[in-house]
């Protein structure tokens, strides 16, 4: 589909008798003519400027110039006059169509400047922005063990409001959320100085310093989410930890811990699953999890082993795990096919751990996805309500 651009033209009837020269000789000692000849020569120029800069394989641009902003550009005085001048013939004004790229130019491909959304309320938000700084107002409420997320009184909730802010320039979706953060220092550190905000992180609740961690991450343009460890199928031989969410606990007792786990910090929009592969096999123990989450307006996004769980809240699944063989080739490997699914499902979305090999090669991609066609996006953007 094609973009419209309105232009205005004159079409002029020819002066009735009279030479050639004669005629040219009228219009050069006319100033308004002179004019409006100096401003055609000025919409041309840009006319060509935004073809040059134009990428065809990227989105549509959408252009707009208004007649009443070409005056305070470098028009010449004169061309408004020029273009509405009486003519011997009387003058005609029409709008011709202007197309422009079917596809819409990506952030930073055309004009070398920071994409910028619009947020409710009118106020622009730019893609190396920090993220508001948590807790908001209305949006946590005291327990027993700190500060847990609640929807506020207006109905506004967590997930909506500390989601990194988004908007589609129609291009396939892909998302990545890297996971184990707040454990080593210098990997979290890396993590969130060196990957682009698009990225969502994931923190471990036990971390020394998870505020901060999360604060940091947030004012480099991350949104979060909080890791809740859950029971494998070779627990305990594989222990999560000490509030690990078991599959036979009762409802009211995975609720508890579920609690301790989200009073640790503030300033997630969802929480993701750390192991799991029993618990999520249990449609108790999901249920009071999931209605946990739900009542506290929290998203839940999952590696991929609770892609069949739906809740009745904004839920996203991995598409693949891009680390399980570490190795540069493997990682690589891996995010292709990531691309090759978003290509393929208009988003697709991948997990990974804070592994020295994958930040670095996760962010060398994340250098080169857009440019290949694709949209980084967070992956709150990739969530659903199921």
């Amino acid at each position: 589909m094609f973009s419209k651009k309105k232009l205005v033209t004159v079409a002029a009837a020819p002066a009735p008798g009279g030479g050639v020269p004669e005629i040219f000789a009228k219009a050069l000692a006319n100033p308004y003519v002179g004019a409006g000849g100096a401003a055609f020569l000025f919409m041309t120029a840009v006319l060509i400027l935004i073809a040059l800069m134009g990428d065809p394989k990227a989105g549509t641009p959408v252009v707009r110039i208004s007649l009443a902003k070409v005056a305070a550009m470098a028009a010449p005085p004169g061309w408004r006059e020029a273009l509405i001048a009486d003519h011997p013939g009387g003058a005609t004004l029409s709008t011709d169509i202007f197309r422009l790229s079917a596809t819409p130019i990506g952030p930073d491909v055309a004009f070398g400047g920071q994409a910028v959304i619009t947020l409710p309320g009118g106020q622009a938000f730019h893609a190396a922005d920090p993220l508001p700084a948590a807790p908001i107002a209305g949006l946590t409420a005291q327990g027993s063990g700190g500060l847990l997320p609640i929807i506020a009184p207006n109905g506004r909730t967590p997930a909506e409001a500390y989601a990194r802010p988004f908007t589609s320039n129609g291009r396939p979706k892909v998302g990545l959320v890297i996971g184990g953060l707040g454990l080593n220092a210098t990997a979290t550190r890396q993590a969130i100085e060196t990957l682009p905000p698009e990225i969502t992180l994931s923190f471990v609740p036990y971390s020394d310093g998870l505020q901060g961690w999360i604060d940091l991450a947030r004012a480099n343009g991350h949104e979060v989410l909080l890791e809740a460890p859950m029971e494998p199928v070779d627990y305990p031989d594989n222990d999560p930890g000490p509030y690990t969410l078991m599959a036979q606990a009762q409802g009211q007792e995975t609720v508890k811990k579920l609690e301790w786990l989200l009073s640790r910090a503030t300033g997630y929009f969802g929480v993701t699953n750390y192991l799991g592969s029993r618990f999520v096999g249990s449609d108790t123990a999901m249920g009071a999890f999931t209605g946990a989450l739900r009542g506290r307006g929290l998203a839940f996004i999952d590696d991929g082993s609770a892609a069949k769980r739906g809740g009745g809240l904004p839920r996203a699944s991995a598409d693949r795990i891009v680390d399980d063989q570490l190795s540069v080739e493997a990682i690589d490997q891996q995010l292709l096919s990531l691309e090759a699914g978003a290509l393929q499902h208009g988003q697709a979305l991948g997990s990974g751990f804070a592994y020295p090999v994958t930040l670095n090669q996760v962010a060398q991609w994340a250098q080169s996805v857009e440019s290949r066609g694709y949209q980084l996006a967070p992956a709150s953007a990739l969530t659903t309500r199921r």
